[in-house]
């Protein structure tokens, strides 16, 4: 196993796309691999650790989930508490949110990371209140429940919430309630400012093929979104222990991975902080995270007792998520995807849809190439800043009127000779797109 992995990850070094990474593999109790590739530091020249310290972005989020579970099983909050019952002063604007709705991004709060304002404040040290104000002033995106679009804005009001309900500051509770219960030594709330024994240096590849130095944040603003530190080890045990009973009760764990619903009953695939997803035929609870300088993954298949864990000092286009999964498929095997044959009129499905994405209208092109239905889908081509000409996906038929590419899966819905809706599900995100008159 061992010699198969340090094969994937040489490949990948070999591209020149990351500055390094690490990669930790638990099966059962026993441990496969905790390895750094590449460089922690490039001017320094300084290899990875065997216990390098990344910033990991939004795996922060089942941590923040985690701890909402906790004091739901203290008795200090119940799911479908109204957001309005913890932080009363937030404006609702005559809509309803619950507690759930927070943790599986169904809540329709315009996300603060898709503002324009965004990026200027990310450079300046002020009290958290200053993004709530902007965020909670813009009208929401859609009906809470409606439909469901990946939300920084949602976790950060999740962070209040525990810190009122516990009377702690979030780095407080997450380290003494999370970390120091599973034995996450080298775990902590990030900082732009403080030393951190063996962390890593982050990196963006430019688009002139090179290596540079990741932009400047300040870790008030990812918060209970996205502003843990944490190592391969620390996350392989948090997995275990998280997935294994030690952290929460089993009614809570099992409130965490059970698929959030829709208003219209479509269950998603996404619980409190995970994405639940098949990968090559295995079940996979699994969440990625990027930030400034970092991305990673946390992957624990449920059947198989496997965590694969890949945190990356470099933003650019090696993604964490690919690199865990190849590792993880390395050891399991991967079963060939099962496909059908579309009966239908494959005309009826081509057209233009549009609809709510991420801080953006998507709009999405479907045309029938080679017997087979082509998507291009991206942001509207008709907003104001230019955007590039979206990739084209060709669709591969599952059955039961479920189309995919890769991990997203795509529903069209019929109407009479022609689809007027189309449902694109890609476990981050669930979006509602109709058809353009």
């Amino acid at each position: 196993m061992v010699a198969r992995i340090d094969s994937i990850a040489a490949a990948r070094m070999a591209t020149g796309q990351a500055a390094g990474f690490s990669i930790g593999v638990m099966k059962g109790a026993d441990t496969v691999l905790m390895k750094g590739y590449g460089s922690a530091d490039l001017e320094l020249e300084v290899p990875t650790p065997a216990g390098a310290v990344y910033e990991i972005g939004s795996v922060t989020k089942q941590f923040t989930a985690a701890a909402i579970m906790q004091l739901r099983d203290a008795g200090k909050l119940a799911l479908d508490d109204d957001l309005s019952k913890h932080l009363p002063d937030y404006p609702m604007q005559g809509q309803k949110v619950s507690i759930r709705r927070l943790l599986d991004h169904t809540s329709g709060i315009k996300g603060y990371t898709e503002m324009p304002m965004f990026g200027p404040l990310m450079l300046r040290d002020l009290p958290k209140d200053t993004l709530v104000a902007a965020f909670s002033r813009e009208k929401f995106e859609f009906a809470p429940g409606a439909l469901e679009v990946y939300n920084n804005s949602a976790y950060f009001l999740a962070g209040l919430i525990i810190e009122k309900l516990s009377g702690m500051s979030y780095a407080d509770y997450v380290q003494k309630n999370l970390f120091d219960k599973v034995g996450m030594t080298s775990s902590a709330y990030c900082s732009e400012k403080n030393v951190m024994k063996r962390k890593v240096k982050g990196y963006e590849y430019g688009p002139d093929s090179a290596l540079h130095h990741k932009g400047f944040l300040v870790h008030t603003w990812p918060y209970a979104a996205g502003s843990l530190c944490s190592t391969v080890r620390d996350i392989a045990a948090w997995n275990r222990a998280l997935h294994n009973g030690q952290v929460l009760s089993p009614a809570s764990y099992t409130e965490m991975i059970t698929p959030g619903v829709l208003n219209d009953g479509t269950r998603l695939r996404y619980g409190a902080g995970l994405a639940l997803r098949t990968v090559g035929g295995h079940r996979l609870i699994e969440h990625g995270g990027g930030i400034n300088g970092f991305v990673s993954a946390s992957h624990y298949y449920p059947d198989d007792s496997l965590t694969v864990v890949v945190l990356i000092n470099t933003v650019g286009p090696m993604a964490a998520d690919p690199l865990a999964v190849d590792v993880a498929m390395s050891i399991l095997g991967r079963e060939p995807a099962k496909t059908e044959t579309y009966s239908g009129d494959l005309n009826a499905l081509a057209g233009e849809y549009v609809g709510v994405s991420r801080g953006q209208t998507m709009r999405a092109r479907v045309a029938i190439e080679g017997g087979k239905p082509v998507l291009r889908a991206g942001p509207d081509r008709n907003m104001v800043t230019p955007t590039p000409e979206p990739r084209p996906v060709t669709l591969t038929y599952l059955g039961g009127g479920t189309w995919a590419d890769d991990e997203t899966h795509y529903v069209f819905t019929m109407s009479g000779p022609t689809a007027t809706e189309l449902r694109i599900d890609s476990s981050y995100g669930y979006s509602i797109l109709t058809r353009a008159k």
